[in-house]
């Protein structure tokens, strides 16, 4: 993995949503290709805000931020997305009043070309989704909106996906099967950037990790060690090492 050309790079990043208020500050990380990287951290440490302005989401006052080298700084969302990166919210992130088909062709808009091949190897990998392309979106349960949410997104055929808390709210058999859904993309060849709280499931996929806490970069390395590196309870619970 470390010979793995980098395929994104943020470069001391400092962001938030009112320009009194920095939510990050000085935020530096790089993501390898072919990598599964877990973003962690207490709520409030800035997680979701890190990956919403690396898509242009969130405006940043200092820093620079580059996919494959090139610079991405200041583009739109929709440019950034056409750079082929996707991004699933945590919330909102189906049509609820549209049919999982109708979600899928949305998704499919950025690259037509692939649609037909994409949307078979989404029935492939969803096959709920198959089954219910009739169906409006509102009407799945909560883990098969989550999938459908993240395969609108791959049928855009991205090189990089960018998860927000996509086990937020699901039941411990659900959350599993996210995670699997997660390394099965990976499986595909997409590098994948995910925020979650759950951290012990995530690192158990995941090939790295990153923590961040009051806005601050303060761990990183491999997802196998980050769980039992001295500073996580502190981190999580301000408690000290050892206390």
């Amino acid at each position: 993995m470390s010979k793995a050309r980098i395929i994104l790079e943020v470069d001391q990043l400092t962001a938030g949503y009112v320009s009194s208020m920095m939510i990050i500050e000085d935020v530096s990380i790089s993501v390898r290709e072919g990598e599964i990287v877990t973003i962690l951290g207490p709520n409030g440490a800035g997680k979701s805000t890190l990956i919403r302005s690396i898509c242009g989401l969130v405006k940043y006052t200092e820093g620079k931020v580059r996919f494959r080298s090139k610079e991405i700084s200041g583009l739109s969302t929709h440019e950034i997305i056409n750079q082929a990166i996707a991004y699933v919210p945590q919330t909102n992130n189906v049509f609820s009043r549209l049919s999982v088909l109708h979600n899928l062709d949305l998704g499919a808009i950025a690259n037509p070309d692939f649609r037909k091949e994409r949307l078979n190897r989404m029935f492939q990998l969803f096959p709920d989704l198959q089954k219910y392309q009739e169906t409006k979106a509102g009407k799945l349960s909560g883990g098969q909106r989550q999938m459908l949410a993240l395969a609108r997104a791959l049928m855009s055929n991205p090189e990089l996906l960018m998860l927000d808390e996509p086990s937020a709210g699901l039941s411990p058999l659900l959350r599993r099967q996210v995670f699997e859904h997660v390394q099965r993309i990976h499986e595909d060849g997409v590098t994948v950037v995910m925020v979650e709280q759950n951290a012990r499931a995530a690192l158990k996929v995941s090939d790295r990790g990153i923590v961040l806490s009051e806005g601050k970069l303060r761990l990183e390395g491999p997802a196998d060690e980050l769980l039992e590196h001295p500073s996580m309870r502190e981190i999580y619970f301000g408690a000290a090492p050892g206390n």
